[in-house]
């Protein structure tokens, strides 16, 4: 599919964020997935792991104008951002994050190899800029938060016993992430290219959140609140996504934290039209076509769906179209081009 009367304005985008009605409807997606990247850029090729990372760059901006967006989302594989090396975890439909930390003391927590958020190849901002639409921005995005790389590093249920075992060290932890987090963003925001930051970071599943509110008011939200302030402070809007069930955090997301946007719903947790409803005059709403949904309906229940959630959001503003999730490489093309046709036509 292409969109050849396409003109990006990330403008728009940015009215989404401020919760004010735009001109046309606005797309919003945190990743498109590989296969539908090379068949919207024409015939691009994605490598993984890239000698230039410039290289996939270009190749998804090709791909995220051609879809109708306003924007390209920067990966952190595509710019060789640091990682927090784990242990590989049991995987089949999904991965299991229970245990095989590899900090489980402070013996482990002072041997670990922290990564050097310096060496990032920021240069492939520079480098791509003239590849870069008129109009069009990049969001940056995170090589994991601070509560995924805490599950990562030491394991779920390790970690729940180190919330009452051991607070001060998992205190320490945090902050050795946190702070590499805090230098990553600084990084970005150095580029004018960068139209908007998205600090992401999975808080919940399906019920409930992973920490109770007081936990991740006293461990997590801290570094947030600085991540949104230095965003903020550079004139950029922070979008958070987070999956789960949030309910009991809404209030902190939106009245200390501060964030501009929020991304990730899915109907059996609360669908969008009902976030939209609950929350849609404080902070806008991101995407949330669920991806179940965006699978096994037809592409007419697709668009009908998408549209009525235009008509429902566009004379009030905050809100902008897209999966609840990410458009996986198994999301039919013609479904996907369904939702896009909704908000195009």
């Amino acid at each position: 599919m292409t969109v050849p009367t396409h003109i990006p304005d990330f403008k728009n985008l940015l009215d989404v964020l401020a919760r004010r009605p735009t001109a046309r409807p606005v797309l919003f997606e945190f990743i498109l997935n590989t296969g539908h990247i090379e068949r919207l850029s024409g015939g691009g090729v994605i490598e993984r792991y890239p000698e230039d990372g410039a290289a996939n760059l270009r190749v998804t901006i090709k791909a995220s104008c051609a879809a109708g967006y306003d924007f390209a989302v920067v990966q952190p594989w595509m710019i060789k951002a640091m990682s927090f090396p784990a242990k590989a975890r049991e995987q089949a439909e999904s991965a299991g994050m229970a245990h095989g930390g590899v900090i489980v003391d402070r013996d482990t927590f002072e041997a670990y190899a922290w990564p050097n958020p310096q060496e990032t190849d920021w240069d492939v901002l520079r480098r791509i800029m003239p590849d870069l639409p008129d109009g069009m921005k990049l969001i940056v995005s995170s090589p994991g938060g601070i509560l995924e790389n805490l599950m990562s590093l030491i394991g779920f249920e390790e970690l729940c016993l180190m919330l009452v075992d051991d607070p001060g060290l998992l205190h320490e932890i945090t902050a050795a992430i946190g702070s590499r987090l805090i230098a990553f963003y600084e990084g970005a925001l150095q580029y004018g290219c960068v139209g908007a930051v998205m600090v992401n970071d999975d808080w919940g599943f399906k019920t409930q959140p992973f920490f109770a509110p007081a936990q991740m008011r006293e461990f997590i939200a801290p570094w947030h609140k600085r991540m949104v302030e230095l965003i903020h402070n550079s004139g950029r809007p922070a979008i958070l996504h987070s999956c789960g069930n949030l309910k009991l955090l809404w209030d902190d997301i939106i009245d200390d934290l501060k964030f501009d946007g929020k991304h990730s719903n899915e109907d059996a947790i609360l669908p969008v039209e009902e976030s939209y409803e609950t929350y849609g005059s404080r902070i806008a709403i991101l995407g949330g076509i669920d991806v179940d949904f965006l699978c096994r309906s037809t592409p007419d229940a697709i668009y009908r769906r998408c549209k009525a959630t235009i008509e429902r959001t566009q004379s009030r503003g905050g809100y902008a179209l897209g999966s609840g999730n990410s458009i996986a490489d198994y999301i039919p093309a013609e479904n996907f081009h369904a939702m896009l046709r909704a908000a195009l036509e």
